[in-house]
């Protein structure tokens, strides 16, 4: 038995290191956190005894944890390599805690790269479990849980059962709803452009073309026409030629948000997605750790980067550069993540694999090497008879440097690229002007949020870190306050000014403008829970504050503040507006009245009801009872009319009769719908219920009775052998049961399915059940102060406390 044991989170980590150690090593996974915050009564917070923890084993880990400490038992050093971050940390302490193992008898190591000389190098400098960063963690989560716990059973009592809040995630919600009302109250401004292409020859004689733009914008379409009236006799004329060296910089190396924002734009990769491909590079060697808000390259790293950079492009090329991380509230000072082995430009393995690495290659690569030079050219023309100027603008690259191998992105594109190359032109050259267009251009509302915008939108505010962005935007989307969706283009139409051969024409054209791609919109419980929040906890919803609270997780973690200090000045201030909310706020179900309905004199507004927004026409308390009807998938009670609104009310309606049977198109909890014959069919989401004819509703109709044919392969009796989602099945008294792929399904005969189905009835449970519940299970644990002797000495003072009356909550869901 190997007398060293070494635990990691994922089995991934483990495979990897296991090729690095020896035989005296044996390798575990914890598979993560291994007990978490008990929610079988109450928070798991002892809040008599200044916020402890009640921490439980979680079922599905029992059997983790017993393996691990049965391994634990039959070492002589258990090397503790968890992540080095506070999660990491944090699950390092919960193993020394939960498996009861001796202090002497422990190491704690950490490296941010999962590469032979940095885990050799982790083992010959153990160090202790740092008890500050376990605090920060803790005090991270205690607080969350008292805020989601306290906050979401008001949210169901006052607007709908099922709805969770969380300090970071109500926090993202409020930024994607605020955006969208700057986006409703947008109103465009309107103004002229103009431009015109002149005609010349060059030095050599040859016929050139120059696009130019005017210095000035006109703001209506008089003072536009005035102007094309002034250039009808105009002379032109080269004023003034400027050049001026320029030079573009690369970018740091990536953090956790850059990378997250790049990866996005460059390649399409959601949050998530890009943290997850980004783990499996780490935990099999080849970048470094992917939680990190540090642009620190190490001097292993520069020095690689510098060979690799020699070998590839020469000596010019090379510039060594030591970024510094500017970021709000940044953590410890870990590496940027860059690859393990500058030497390795790709990567293998699957295909998001590969892009990741690539970009994450080029991107460190191109942070040490030269300056792009470029040299940018302005020319100037001058109108006889006018005090403004034409402008061309171009550039051209003298020296690429690092854009041999990279260029950043940005989230919003330019409208116009001048980075062409002009004609060589000469001071006091004549200019024929061929074309001059004043166009009717738009202001540009604000953009929407996507997954990466908001992100570095969180990290300009200080609100949140590395490993808390890709969860909270998942959260948001999961519990359906936000959707991440696209929006088709809109036509609009411009007036178009062109003069050409002395003559001005007035032109009306369309363009599409609008398209919305990957972005992040907020739905109507979105935004009701936001206004519900805001206004009855503003601090809790306040950017600074929040900003603040992730200020004093730092504090804790550098030791210079005691976590149930910082928990108990948030909890003092909290509790009673929880309390006061619960007793006199009133029930929020966002209600907004559109108006009356003209057939009977009614009130009509909007609101959140049990399955999503509905119309209503009248009161419950009225004598005739209220009329309800669901607003449609592309419709929202912040933006519906009264006349859209009243269009709701039109359904159902009976298109006609086909086989003798009416044909009723209505809408319902899961959308629009047909009824025939007692049957439902679902008209498809993007037609409109009002629009649909009964030679379309034949048409869905029949459509879905192909289909069934299709579906049934065979029937005996209560015997149905059909085609599913994932293949042939037998279906019998509303239970399901597998089909062989030795089988052919149209081969099987009433016999055969029933022989099959006695088997599959007979065949043992092989569905693990949990075991039981026992008060064994939720256990107290030590104060991570008390457990570990050797750790740094630090002053603890404990605030005295007496519990406030804590509100009556329900098992609430986690952040």
């Amino acid at each position: 038995m190997a007398k060293n044991l070494v635990i990691v989170e994922s089995p991934a980590k483990a495979k990897t290191i296991e090729k690095f150690l020896g035989k005296d090593f044996r390798i575990m996974s914890s598979f993560g956190h291994i007990r978490d915050l008990s929610d079988e009564k109450g928070m798991g917070i002892d809040f008599e005894q200044h916020y402890k923890p009640l921490y439980t084993v979680p079922p599905e880990k029992k059997k983790v944890v017993s393996e691990l400490r049965k391994a634990s038992k039959q070492a002589e050093i258990i090397w503790l390599a968890s992540d080095e971050d506070r999660e990491g940390e944090a699950i390092a302490w919960h193993l020394f805690d939960e498996l009861r193992l001796n202090k002497n008898s422990i190491h704690r190591i950490v490296f941010h790269e999962i590469t032979k000389d940095a885990i050799l190098h982790a083992v010959a400098n153990p160090r202790n479990i740092d008890l500050n960063l376990v605090d920060a963690q803790q005090a991270r989560r205690v607080l969350d849980r008292i805020v989601g716990f306290e906050l979401s059973p008001i949210l169901w009592r006052k607007i709908r059962p099922g709805l969770s809040a969380g300090r970071v995630q109500s926090i993202a919600v409020r930024l994607i709803v605020e955006r969208e009302r700057e986006i409703q109250a947008f109103k465009a401004e309107i103004n002229y452009r103009v431009s015109a292409l002149f005609s010349s020859v060059d030095a050599k004689g040859n016929p050139v073309e120059l696009k130019t733009e005017l210095s000035q914008r006109f703001a209506t379409k008089q003072e536009a026409y005035d102007f094309l009236e002034t250039c009808k006799d105009a002379q032109f004329e080269v004023a003034d030629i400027v050049k001026k060296p320029a030079k573009k910089t690369p970018a740091p190396p990536f953090t956790t948000s850059t990378l997250q924002q790049e990866a996005a734009r460059k390649l399409g990769f959601s949050v998530s997605q890009t943290m997850r491909v980004a783990q499996n590079l780490y935990e099999s060697g080849r970048i470094t750790y992917m939680r990190t808000d540090s642009v620190n390259l190490s001097e292993l790293a520069l020095n690689t980067s510098k060979a690799e950079i020699k070998s590839m492009a020469g000596d010019r090329y090379v510039k060594t550069r030591r970024f510094s991380t500017k970021s709000k509230g940044a953590q410890e000072a870990h590496e940027a993540i860059r690859p393990t082995y500058m030497t390795n430009h790709s990567t293998d393995g699957a295909l998001q694999e590969k892009r990741l690495y690539e970009l994450i290659w080029k991107r460190t690569i191109a942070s040490q090497m030269a300056d792009a030079e470029l040299e940018k050219t302005t020319i100037h023309i001058n109108i006889s008879n006018s005090p403004y100027q034409f402008i061309a603008s171009g550039e051209v690259i003298i020296f690429d440097g690092f854009l041999k191998v990279y260029l950043e992105s940005t989230d919003e594109e330019p409208e116009d690229e001048n980075s062409t190359t002009l004609p060589m032109m000469k001071k006091g050259e004549s200019m024929d002007a061929k074309e001059i267009l004043a166009q009717q251009r738009f202001s540009q509302r604000p953009p929407r949020y996507t997954e990466a915008s908001l992100v570095r939108k969180l990290e300009e505010l200080g609100i949140g870190r590395p490993s808390t962005y890709a969860p909270t935007i998942s959260t948001i989307q999961n519990r359906k306050y936000v959707e991440k969706g696209d929006r088709p283009a809109e036509k609009r139409a411009y007036n178009l000014l062109q003069l050409q051969d002395g003559t001005i024409t007035d032109q009306e054209k369309t363009e599409n403008t609008g398209a919305e791609k990957a972005k992040l919109f907020p739905t109507d419980i979105g935004f009701v829970v936001n206004d519900f929040l805001t206004g009855n906890f503003p601090a809790v919803l306040d950017y600074n504050f929040t900003a603040q609270v992730e200020k004093e997780f730092d504090h804790i973690a550098d030791g210079d503040m005691t976590w149930n200090t910082a928990i108990d000045n948030f909890y003092k201030q909290f509790h009673p507006i929880v309390e006061d909310t619960l007793k006199n706020a009133e029930r929020k179900i966002g209600e907004r009245v559109l108006g009356v309905d003209p057939k009977s004199g009614r009130k009509l507004s909007v609101k959140i009801g049990r399955y999503g927004p509905i119309a209503q026409i009248g009161e419950r308390d009225e004598a005739q009872k209220p009329q309800y009807s669901s607003l449609r998938h592309n419709q929202s009670i912040e933006s519906i009319t009264l006349e859209e609104a009243l269009e709701l009310f039109k359904l159902p309606r009976e298109l006609g009769d086909y086989e003798t049977a009416p044909v009723t198109v209505a809408v319902g909890r899961f959308g629009p719908y047909l009824r025939h014959n007692a049957l439902f069919y679902s008209i498809p989401k993007e037609e409109d219920p009002l629009g649909v004819s009964l030679n379309r509703a034949i048409e869905i109709i029949e459509k879905k009775r192909e289909e069934e044919r299709n579906r049934i392969i065979n029937i005996f009796g209560d015997i149905r052998i059909l085609n599913g989602r994932y293949g042939p099945y037998i279906s019998f008294k509303k239970k399901n049961y597998k089909i062989p792929k030795t089988l052919d399904p149209r081969d099987i005969t009433e016999e055969i399915a029933k022989d099959l189905i006695r088997t599959q009835d007979n065949a043992p449970d092989k569905k693990k059940t949990a075991p039981k519940k026992t008060a064994a299970t939720k256990e107290t644990a030590q104060e991570p102060t008390q457990t570990q002797d050797s750790a740094p000495n630090k002053k603890k003072t404990t605030p005295k406390k007496t519990a406030p009356k804590k509100a009556t909550v329900k098992k609430a869901k986690k952040e």
